[in-house]
């Protein structure tokens, strides 16, 4: 991890866990998370990872690899794909952009390395190159278009939420209606000796990542590490929207994401929660959710929003009741949570289950 200069500001205070290495806020979490909502800031994410893969391989070799169909990739399109396991469970989540040269991998900072060394893994004897550039280039965060930092800046654009090509909805909600629609996003890549030039050349404030996090929970945005655990599948997520294609060849993972989209239901189901804004703390990444005094998930991510105030993403049972009021125990403290419901409990058995075939014996 390396800490960013922009921590040298007036009134920056570093943040935690993965958010480490970069402000929390500089003073004034609320107008800056107004401020990058408007458009009128930028917020710092180079600890975020970024590994490039060059070479002419590079667009069909990572198509064969991960969920995403990348075949055909423009120079400057952006794309979402994820690397999975056997079982179909989430082991990277990637941000996608391609120059026309290099494809660039955006991470999160700890996947950076072991996202490297697994690409370099699968090489082969493909005409490719993988390298870990975290230490040369850094990435700032913004909610519009920056044509300040000038037009060879490489940008990734955020699909989110809309269902692309191949892709699927597994919310309640259709893409119009999708509150991700009041947060576009746009992560920069610069160089990062260069990134406070960068912040001055685009004349924008500086935003906290409690900034960015309070937006993205309330676009129902996942993150990789904060909603994924060992044992997600993006179906629970509705990451089949802007991560899969269901129609591209093979690639690790495949059966299952089929299997469950055609003929079962994911296990599990991500929630937006807004939570009892009467207290003066928030509950811990973590905490149980409960209904009915019996857990059933557990908070993924939480913030405070300028608007809202107190929420959070959970990633709940299925069978959870769906219009039940929850609880989140932090200890012993219990805050009240209403619902609302991201992905619905009946989501996925598009096809319907197969029947007919004989039982074997238990």
């Amino acid at each position: 991890m390396i800490p960013s200069p922009l921590l040298n500001r007036p009134g920056a205070v570093e943040g935690g866990g993965p958010d480490t290495g970069v402000a929390a806020h500089y003073g004034d979490p609320f107008r800056e998370q107004r401020f990058l909502a408007d458009g009128q800031a930028v917020v710092d994410l180079s600890h975020r990872g970024v590994v490039t893969v060059s070479g002419p391989d590079r667009l069909s070799w990572l198509n064969t690899l991960s969920s995403q169909l990348l075949l055909g990739l423009q120079p400057g399109q952006s794309s979402e794909t994820l690397l999975l396991t056997v079982q179909g469970r989430i082991e990277h989540s990637v941000h996608v952009v391609d120059d026309g040269a290099v494809a660039w991998l955006i991470t999160e900072g700890s996947e950076a390395a072991p996202l490297a060394a697994w690409l370099e893994r699968m090489k082969f004897m493909l005409r490719v190159e993988v390298t870990d550039a975290t230490d040369a280039w850094a990435v700032l965060g913004a909610t519009r278009a920056l044509p300040e930092l000038g037009d060879d800046v490489l940008v990734w654009d955020d699909p989110w939420p809309s269902t692309g090509s191949g892709g699927y909805a597994y919310s309640t909600v259709d893409d119009a209606g999708h509150p991700g629609r009041e947060r576009p996003w746009f992560e920069y890549l610069v160089p990062r000796d260069g990134l406070e030039a960068a912040v001055t050349s685009s004349g924008l404030a500086l935003a906290g990542s409690l900034a960015a996090e309070a937006l993205r929970i309330a676009a129902w945005r996942p993150r990789h590490g904060f909603e994924t655990d060992e044992k997600t599948i993006p179906h629970e997520l509705d990451l089949l929207r802007t991560a899969v294609h269901l129609a591209k060849g093979c690639y690790k993972g495949q059966e299952t994401i089929a299997r469950v989209h055609n003929l079962g239901h994911p296990p599990r189901r991500l929630t937006f929660l807004h939570l009892d804004g009467s207290q003066h703390t928030l509950p811990a990444v973590g905490s149980a959710v409960l209904s009915e005094g019996r857990t059933v998930g557990r908070v993924t991510s939480v913030g405070h929003h300028y608007e809202m105030g107190p929420i959070a993403l959970a990633v709940l049972k299925r069978s959870a009741d769906a219009s039940a009021d929850l609880l989140v125990q932090d200890g012993e403290e219990m805050y009240a949570a209403g619902q609302e419901v991201i992905v619905a409990p009946d989501a996925g058995q598009v096809v319907g289950r197969a029947t007919g075939f004989l039982k074997g014996p238990r």
